[in-house]
């Protein structure tokens, strides 16, 4: 049988204190209820983790930070994660139907050659709108959020890019 962590007492204070602020501080990321709990467990289990915990201790406000840092910052990447998880698809026919014929490969080589061009003459903005929205697939307001803009002005600067690139392969191709 282990001993009793000599820290429980300051663990339960945190808990006590702060468990429902980080919870929302979970929520506000976009997490579900359920998912923001096991944000804040996973949050105290990283902060005895930390090297400096010890420290900590004698720090209750730094400590509350610490862990509000920690809560954001895991609620982001699991957020993140979620986003970007992808269904597999089954493979019901055989694969050598599907192999692409040499002048198809060719020329999706020339399109993607085209459209990195094309992508290269837009604006530092507007290609950073398009990486985010449409090639990292983030929402409007994940985008948004990321480049310090609003949901409307990454809409309206996601529309203007695309009719810049539309415009620059028509004339390439």
């Amino acid at each position: 049988m282990t001993p009793p962590c000599c820290c429980a007492d300051w663990i339960s204070g945190l808990a006590r204190d702060h468990a429902s602020r980080l919870a929302a501080v979970a929520r506000r990321e976009g997490l579900t209820a359920a998912d923001a709990l096991d944000v804040v467990q996973d949050a105290f289990h990283m902060l005895l983790a930390r090297p400096d915990q010890a420290a900590l201790r004698d720090r209750p406000a730094d400590a509350a930070n610490v862990l509000a840092a920690i809560v954001r910052n895991t609620a982001r990447n699991a957020r993140r994660r979620h986003h970007r998880a992808k269904p597999h698809v089954p493979l019901d026919e055989d694969l050598v139907s599907e192999l692409a014929r040499a002048d198809q490969v060719v020329e999706r080589a020339e399109t993607s050659d085209q459209l990195a061009g094309c992508m290269a003459d837009l604006g530092d903005i507007h290609r950073s709108v398009v990486t985010l929205r449409i090639l990292e697939e983030l929402s409007g307001d994940e985008a948004a959020s990321e480049l310090g803009l609003t949901p409307n002005h990454v809409g309206v600067l996601l529309h203007r890019a695309r009719k810049q690139l539309e415009q620059c392969m028509l004339r390439a191709g």
